[in-house]
């Protein structure tokens, strides 16, 4: 009995240490500059003013379980590691096309996306880049999922001047380190939410580049030009502790004509509040990938991007949050196949373009293909 008590005492021992020592292993790897940083002092000073900010983190307009009704995390877990999924992701290179954004006239009103929901607009001579990941890792952890073959041919260096960079959140296919480090000198402002000035300060960004704002916000551009920064229904997060940024939408409006981008978020009748607030849109820039019934409180589905599209009472809309990671368990393609079918009939317009395709925003004309359905 002695030596089984000997025997089970060493043997916890080494268990407490093994986890001591994983413990540290993790809280050091956790430190490390890609996993940015939480505000303090006088960004925490602010952070704490907003009336978005109760009990310790950011929330939501109206607060709703993430996992739906009928679904558990532990069953999704369960799904993830032992339930195979078809077509995840494409084994063919996807098309795209190398547009030369330093060369796109100064007049032109454009939107180039880059897979997922990276892109560079330009309107009214103002460039912006948004949520922009071109590191091709959606995660900084090991094993974390890397873009498709052929949806990561941009690079830094092939971004112009940026005017204003945004980011809607601080998730990682978001707020990529490698890219948004590299962009610093590029870059004249960032607007963001509330706390996510942290992660850029401890990237390099100087104050005067950091712009944080809170929902229901503005950022005067120059005269009739505005940035709005919106709510959504999402959350935010690079560590253990979560809800200590603010996600947003933006409302962009300008004297060409006025677009607005989802960022993430499930649905919700804030389509209905944006367009009794701004009126006219022009182009919806709408989150339609990376889904989940088990979690359409915090990613809406395609049927729902449809509705916000029309409560939005937009003219045009351009899909985004797809095909580059594989972040869910749909088929990749399915996101613009659901969203083709969905639009019919619709009163806006669908644009569906291949990553790098110039859209010409003034242009009702252009056409799209549907470069998707070849695919394998």
């Amino acid at each position: 009995m002695k030596r089984f008590l000997r025997i089970l005492k060493r043997t916890m021992i080494i268990l407490l240490c093994l986890i001591g020592i994983l413990l540290i292993s993790t809280c050091c790897f956790l430190r490390q500059p890609q996993f940015g940083a939480l505000p303090k002092g006088a960004r925490l000073e602010s952070v704490k003013k907003s009336p978005n900010y109760k009990d310790g983190r950011f929330r939501n307009m109206v607060e709703k379980p993430t996992i739906a009704e009928g679904y558990s995390v532990w069953s999704e877990i369960y799904k993830t590691l032992f339930k195979d999924y078809p077509r995840l992701e494409p084994i063919d290179s996807l098309p795209s096309i190398k547009t030369n954004l330093k060369a796109i006239p100064p007049d032109s009103d454009v939107v180039v996306w880059f897979g997922h929901s990276s892109f560079f607009l330009q309107v009214d001579g103002v460039k912006i880049l948004v949520d922009p990941v071109f590191s091709g890792n959606a995660s900084p952890l090991p094993g974390g999922s890397k873009a498709y073959k052929g949806s990561d041919i941009y690079t830094v260096q092939d971004m112009p001047e940026i005017d204003y960079m945004l980011l809607s959140h601080d998730h990682y296919d978001h707020l990529d380190y490698e890219t948004a480090k590299a962009l610093q000198s590029k870059v004249k402002h960032v607007i963001c939410g509330l706390g996510a000035g942290a992660h850029y300060e401890r990237w390099g960004y100087e104050e005067q580049q950091i712009l944080e704002k809170d929902w229901v916000d503005k950022v005067k551009v120059k005269p009739g030009f505005a940035i709005y920064t919106e709510s959504t229904h999402h959350e935010s997060g690079r560590g253990f502790k979560r809800g200590q940024s603010l996600w947003l939408s933006f409302f962009i409006e300008s004297p060409a004509m006025n677009i607005y981008y989802s960022g993430d978020g499930g649905y919700s009748d804030r389509f209905i509040k944006i367009a009794e607030k701004f009126g006219n849109v022009d182009w919806a820039i709408m989150e339609c990938g990376q889904y989940n019934k088990a979690w359409q409180s915090v990613h809406g589905l395609p049927e729902e991007v449809a509705i916000a599209t029309t409560e939005l009472k937009a003219k045009n809309l351009l899909p985004v949050h797809h095909s580059k990671f594989k972040l869910a368990k749909h088929p990749w393609d399915e996101p613009l196949g659901q969203i083709s079918v969905l639009s019919q009939s619709k009163p806006y317009r669908l644009a569906t373009p291949m990553i790098g395709e110039v859209i010409h925003l003034n242009d009702s004309t252009q056409i799209f293909e549907q470069w998707w359905k070849d695919i394998n």
